[in-house]
C-alpha cells in the first residue's frame, strides 16, 4: 500500500459527528494504519471484546447514504451492501493495538495521536441521520440532518 504522509489537516478531514460522538471511519483508518479496510474489519472481528460500543458501532443504512451523498471519497460505498464500522476515540487506539502494521505499531506507541484526532477545537463534518445534533458557529457542518 503507498506510503502517506500524517499531517493534522488529513485527519481533522477524516472526522465526523455520528449520533453524538466524534468518529472516524473504518476507510479511512485503514488507509492511515497502512491496510486495507476488509483486513482491518477481520482483525476487529477477531478481536472483538477489545471494542465494546464505546468504541465502535456500525453505521444505519440511513447513515452510510448521507456519507456517500455529501462525501465524494465515499462514492464506491453507494452500491455496497456493506455498512461501514465508526471508530471512537477508544477505537482507534485499540486500532493501532491489535492491527500489526508498521505506521500502526508507531500510532499505538505515540499517545498523542488520539488526542490529535479528537482533540477540542477539531473542527468536525456532522452526519446526523438518526438525532438533529445542534453545531457550534465553529464546527464545519456540511451535513445537514435528515428528516
Amino acid at each position: 500500500m503507498k506510503r502517506l504522509i500524517i499531517t493534522q489537516g488529513l485527519i481533522e478531514n477524516n472526522i465526523f459527528l455520528i449520533r453524538g460522538q466524534k468518529i472516524m471511519i473504518d476507510r479511512d483508518l485503514a488507509k492511515l494504519y497502512g491496510v486495507e479496510t476488509k483486513y482491518l474489519n477481520r482483525q476487529v472481528k477477531r478481536n472483538i471484546g477489545r471494542f465494546p460500543g464505546e468504541f465502535m458501532f456500525q453505521l444505519n443504512p440511513e447513515e452510510k447514504n448521507e456519507l456517500v451523498t455529501k462525501c465524494h471519497r465515499f462514492e464506491t460505498m453507494k452500491h455496497s451492501s456493506v455498512l461501514p464500522y465508526a471508530f471512537t476515540e477508544h477505537g482507534v487506539a485499540m486500532l493501532a493495538s491489535v492491527l500489526k502494521s508498521e505506521t500502526a505499531v508507531k500510532i499505538s506507541i505515540q499517545s498523542n495521536f488520539t488526542r490529535a484526532v479528537y482533540g477540542e477545537g477539531v473542527p468536525l463534518r456532522n452526519i446526523t441521520a438518526r438525532a438533529r445534533i445542534p453545531l457550534s458557529s465553529t464546527q464545519i457542518h456540511p451535513f445537514r440532518a435528515i428528516s
